[in-house]
């Protein structure tokens, strides 16, 4: 069944997805999905606008996925606002939002599960053993589902995105992945669903963030063959502002996500680590 708020459509099954989208499709459109858990924010809403400029038609996905959430994280404080999205995407002009249940996604009996090897072992994966596993899964059945000509995903989550990349060239699915780049609040601090879960002390350390990846890049661009000091500097300074655990503090090759100790080649500054109970992420490429 489909529903109408103001001027976007909400779809909540997979029948009722493909039978607007073979209405798109009959009409010669170009298709885009923009998968997102909801909660959306400047980031997600640019992630739909880029889409505008590709395709004719965009489907936008709401499903916050039980299966990449750990048995210790924040699954059931994961922020939820399904009516704000709906009038977020509406207000820019988002034809369909595709906002399935966990039953519609894992029916009983679900058995099946997608990973992608090595890029899955290292990074995220080294503490989050399954998220990846999870993350594979449901942008396959996503990608399977809408069967869109472009996916767009942003940068912020740099190890997603490359494993989504992998993902679609290994399984030959048809689709364009598109990526954009993060968007950022006026301190620097990628923009987050979870930044909803800061304490302002926290927002105020976290906006910080930013700025010393920036740092540590440039001392890694005035010394390429000097990595190591500038990241263990770096890993001193946000443990100094607060950040416990770091998960990861490194310099990688920019397709495999292979740590490099040399500036010399195409790279990325990669960084995940806590506030309190809160995970951040970011980047920066080099």
């Amino acid at each position: 069944m489909t529903t109408q708020t103001k001027g976007i459509a909400v779809v909540r099954t997979i029948t009722d997805l493909r039978a607007t989208v073979a209405t798109w499709r009959a009409a010669g459109h170009r298709i885009a999905l923009v998968p997102t858990m909801g909660a959306l924010h400047d980031g997600h809403l640019g992630l739909v606008r880029a889409s505008f400029e590709h395709c004719d038609r965009t489907v936008v996905s709401l499903f916050v996925n039980p299966t990449q959430f750990g048995p210790t994280e924040d699954l059931s404080i994961y922020p939820r606002a399904e009516a704000e999205d709906i009038a977020k995407l509406d207000a820019i002009g988002t034809p369909l939002l595709y906002a399935p249940s966990a039953d519609i996604m894992y029916p009983p009996g679900f058995i099946t599960s997608v990973t992608v090897g090595k890029l899955t072992e290292r990074l995220c994966g080294l503490t989050r053993p399954g998220h990846f596993s999870g993350v594979a899964t449901v942008v396959t059945k996503l990608l399977m589902q809408v069967q869109p000509d472009e996916a767009l995903f942003g940068e912020k989550d740099y190890q997603q995105l490359q494993i989504i990349r992998r993902l679609v060239a290994d399984l030959d699915i048809p689709v364009r992945i598109r990526s954009v780049a993060t968007v950022r609040d006026e301190f620097g601090l990628a923009l987050s669903s979870r930044n909803k879960l800061l304490k302002p002390d926290q927002l105020a350390v976290a906006q910080q963030l930013n700025r010393v990846l920036t740092e540590i890049a440039a001392a890694i661009r005035a010394q390429p063959d000097q990595v190591r000091k500038p990241v263990l500097d770096g890993l001193t300074r946000l443990q100094s502002l607060g950040f416990a655990p770091i998960d990861y503090l490194v310099l990688v090759d920019d397709e495999t996500l292979e740590q490099l100790d040399h500036f010399d080649r195409p790279a990325r500054l990669m960084v995940a680590g806590y506030l309190g109970p809160t995970r951040l992420i970011d980047n920066l490429s080099l």
